[in-house]
């Protein structure tokens, strides 16, 4: 794996979720495998879990960490092509990203959905461009329409508790929309669609009229604008907020949809999940967020165990690269 942005730059999703959860089992397994190697971690926006999920699983690598408050440190960035730079931004991605990757083995990227433009969030243009410039492997620690740390996360906390349950079949995992006081990004619903597509799960989608995603994400998804129905005979059930996408940005109003006892009780004893922050009783009732049904602790220690697998699989990769080859070794010789 060469970069980590989307589903497709690894080979077989299901392959990675094993993966992680050997690393689960056996996180010190690769303890030196970072050794001499630096992770750059470069935020655009604020991160809890993110950040310090991310800097530990390096360190467990035996990688040195730098972070870097981008939107703060750092010059601001033109990212336009061939443009004069006679105004506020000093500085070209194309500089910036390079001077980065001469410095770091491995560079992570934080963006933030604006929500004014669907166009041009959805063109995810600093996160590729560092891809295009950087000369190293970049992760994706959100970008602004997708999130692939989390959705590993949420896949490798689904399968342990799959196994742990001794689920047989198909499990049915529920994404429902919940209330929100303010504009939220589609990253995590987005990015969790796309990588629940290659899992053998029996995935529903369930939101109010109006909160319909990006049909770029929801393709052959099955959509029930009935929240109670969706819930019925649920195995997990994933709670998020987004904005909308056809009114891009513009907040749903809809507080019927928050997360009760009541609705959890049509579940089959569901496992209850969100990528947190979670703002209690708007989102999600305290009695539920505080049941045995909810994993969301779990689920966010979860974090750590899915950048320790990407940093494993990209070191990997570098390892590849560091090889010398036939002629070099020759002539080594």
């Amino acid at each position: 794996m060469k970069h980590f942005i989307t589903s497709a730059d690894t080979d077989s999703v299901p392959q990675l979720v094993q993966k992680a959860l050997d690393v689960k089992r056996n996180p010190r397994r690769y303890d030196q495998l970072g050794r001499y190697k630096t992770l750059g971690l470069l935020f655009f926006n604020p991160s809890l879990r993110t950040r310090l999920s991310t800097q530990k699983a390096a360190q467990n690598l035996g990688m040195s960490v730098m972070v870097m408050n981008f939107d703060k440190d750092g010059w601001q960035l033109e990212t336009e092509e061939g443009i004069v730079m006679n105004g506020g931004n000093a500085e070209h991605v194309k500089e910036a990203a390079a001077v980065i990757g001469q410095y770091c083995d491995i560079v992570g990227l934080r963006t933030f959905a604006r929500l004014q433009d669907a166009q041009a969030d959805y063109e995810e243009k600093v996160i590729h461009q560092f891809r295009q410039y950087a000369g190293v492997p970049v992760v994706s620690l959100e970008s602004e329409i997708r999130h692939p740390l989390q959705s590993l996360t949420d896949l490798l906390t689904i399968e342990y508790h799959r196994a742990k349950a001794k689920l047989s079949g198909r499990p049915k995992v529920v994404l429902s929309w919940a209330p929100h006081i303010k504009a939220l990004p589609q990253a995590v619903a987005n990015s969790f669609l796309e990588w629940t597509a290659l899992m053998d799960y029996e995935v529903m989608l369930t939101h109010p009229t109006g909160a319909e995603l990006s049909p770029e994400f929801t393709q052959g998804v099955t959509i029930e604008y009935d929240q109670k129905k969706a819930l019925k005979g649920a195995d997990f059930v994933y709670i998020k907020n987004w904005s909308s996408f056809s009114n891009y940005g513009q907040v749903i109003q809809a507080p019927d949809w928050k997360i009760t006892q009541e609705k959890m009780a049509l579940t089959n004893r569901a496992k209850l999940m969100h990528c947190l922050p979670v703002r209690r009783n708007l989102v999600i009732d305290d009695a539920v967020l505080d049941s045995a049904q909810s994993i969301v602790i779990e689920q966010a220690g979860n974090r750590e165990t899915a950048a320790q697998t990407v940093l494993i699989e990209l070191l990997k990769y570098l390892q590849t690269q560091d090889e010398p080859s036939d002629l070099a070794q020759s002539l080594i010789l």
